[in-house]
């Protein structure tokens, strides 16, 4: 797919507070690109400045191969759907959508025709005529979306999308939001806070820190090979326990664990007597039952609590060193209750080598 954005050296300083700093970054065309990371790393400011609200300290934006670095908004072939709708209250539904439509130039029967398409899109044909307080939140969001894509341009952008609903109306929102990509077939850029919405939703992740992208990639690899801590921290949840170099070869690599030996299978990082760590996910350890085979990393560890997470158990326990260790099980279809050890219980812990992550220790 060709690239219909390019992102070259592109910087936001506000003053002495650097809002985003040289961030190289393409996406495809009809690609769904989401840039997640907390409040403050640069992901919303990122986001202006592709849509023309923020221009950029250095740097040069292209969209379609035009450089658009100080065209202003109305004039780039993007459109973008604000965090919190900003839908006319005075105007109904209908005529919020076509207000676009409007200042393109474009009336009468042909702008009706595409705002009742665009709302057929959407689901919400027998809505036009209302007003926006008549409306629930979902409801609102899809009008904003229906506005946003009514125009269509090359470029969706989306700022906190789906942050306004329930639990609820927001995980069916995810897929449905989904959906609509694929059949529009245009690119989306959606900025969250939310892991979860961007592992559904998103062809391609940034993960962004502290200005900067810390890595991109779809969401199997962000959550199979995150390249730091940070990332794997971000996306999913992960066990971070001290190690210490004992043998490497190639990208096979030994290290001890409270004071047991650990076996790594990729081990990306260079051990050049650096403190390291090792990350496991909660779900990809297990308890060993006894007499079963062990995997070739076993941890012995003392159970703290066990949690009940409705799908399956959480088993919190502690190694030798002190450290903290969670793992996730599923439970048997249909059982609320499975037989599981105890607090105060000793257990074997069984991590496959290449269910080992291993980093630099964060100073």
């Amino acid at each position: 797919m060709p690239v219909i954005i390019e992102l070259n050296n592109i910087s936001k300083h506000f003053g002495t507070v650097v809002g985003v700093e040289r961030v190289d970054l393409a996406v495809k065309d009809g690609e769904f690109l989401t840039l997640l990371g907390p409040s403050g790393c640069g992901k919303s400011t990122l986001l202006r400045m592709i849509g023309g609200f923020e221009t950029p300290t250095t740097g040069t934006i292209r969209i379609a191969g035009t450089d658009v670095t100080h065209v202003p908004p109305q004039r780039r072939d993007v459109n973008m759907m604000f965090q919190d709708y900003a839908l006319f209250p005075h105007m109904s539904v209908g005529q919020n959508i076509a207000y676009g439509l409007q200042m393109k130039g474009l009336k009468g029967a042909a702008a009706q025709e595409k705002v009742r398409g665009a709302l057929a899109l959407v689901g919400l044909e027998d809505k036009i005529d209302q007003q926006p307080h008549q409306l629930s939140g979902g409801q609102k969001q899809r009008v904003a979306l229906a506005r946003a894509i009514v125009r269509e341009p090359k470029v969706l952008l989306l700022d906190e999308p789906l942050s306004a609903l329930d639990a609820k109306l927001r995980e069916q929102m995810q897929v449905e939001l989904k959906h609509m990509h694929d059949q529009l077939g245009i690119t989306f850029v959606m900025v969250t806070h939310d892991q979860t919405e961007a592992l559904v939703m998103s062809d391609r992740v940034a993960v962004m820190e502290e200005g900067r992208i810390a890595q991109d990639g779809t969401p199997e690899e962000l959550y199979e090979k995150p390249r730091s801590p940070y990332v794997a921290n971000f996306i999913g949840t992960t066990n971070f326990l001290p190690a210490k170099f004992v043998s490497q070869s190639g990208t096979e690599a030994v290290v001890e664990v409270a004071g047991q030996r650990v076996s790594v299978v990729d081990a990306a990082v260079h051990l050049n007597g650096s403190p390291l760590q090792i990350g496991i996910r909660p779900e990809k350890a297990r308890v060993l039952n006894s007499g079963e085979d062990k995997p070739a990393n076993v941890l012995e560890a003392e159970v703290q609590e066990t949690i009940y997470l409705g799908l399956g158990l959480r088993t919190v326990t502690r190694l030798a060193d002190g450290s903290e260790m969670l793992i996730d099980s599923m439970l048997p279809q249909g059982l609320r209750h499975s037989p599981h050890p105890g607090p105060g219980e000793r257990i074997q812990i069984g991590v496959e080598p290449h269910n080992v992550l291993l980093f630099e220790a964060e100073s």
